[in-house]
């Protein structure tokens, strides 16, 4: 686990910089009214770093468990996404997936096959759920990154 926490660090620090630098009206700027902008993309990557943070410690603790589904659009609102300040949530997310980074590193290579089941799907294993958290993360890493003139743009999110 230590290579996909690795992994993390280094997503991390590439892209922390040049969202740091982007400006507020960029990242505030939606595409289309039923499309994320970047707030809400990196939002989103705050909520699937909890909902994950919770899925990674609980299946070691317990062994196997079942989690609830997410409800992306439902979150996002709640939280005010749309509105918040940029510069803060790029700091709770870069912060948020360091420490993560080394929950994942700890996980016991015994405890990767707990079973976990989300939202009433087929199980999978814990180590199936920390390699998805980081293709989750790399596909909407890709959107955060785009030129300004391509927009974010992303709807219907996958599940974190």
């Amino acid at each position: 686990m230590e290579s996909i926490a690795n992994e993390i660090r280094e997503r991390v620090a590439a892209i922390v910089p040049q969202l740091i630098a982007m400006p507020e009206a960029d990242a505030a700027r939606k595409p289309s009214l039923d499309r994320w902008g970047r707030k809400e993309i990196l939002g989103h990557l705050i909520d699937s770093a909890s909902n994950n943070h919770q899925r990674f410690v609980r299946a070691q603790l317990q062994g196997s468990l079942s989690f609830p589904g997410y409800e992306q659009e439902g979150w996002a609102r709640c939280q005010g996404y749309v509105t918040a300040d940029w510069r803060l949530l790029v700091e709770l997310w870069s912060s948020y997936n360091r420490h993560l980074a080394n929950v994942i590193a700890r996980i016991p290579d015994n405890d990767l096959g707990a079973e976990c089941r989300i939202d009433g799907r087929e199980p999978v294993t814990l180590k199936w759920l920390v390699e998805d958290y980081v293709r989750h993360m790399d596909h909407h890493l890709a959107h955060l990154a785009a030129p300004p003139s391509q927009g974010a743009g992303q709807s219907g999110a996958a599940e974190p």
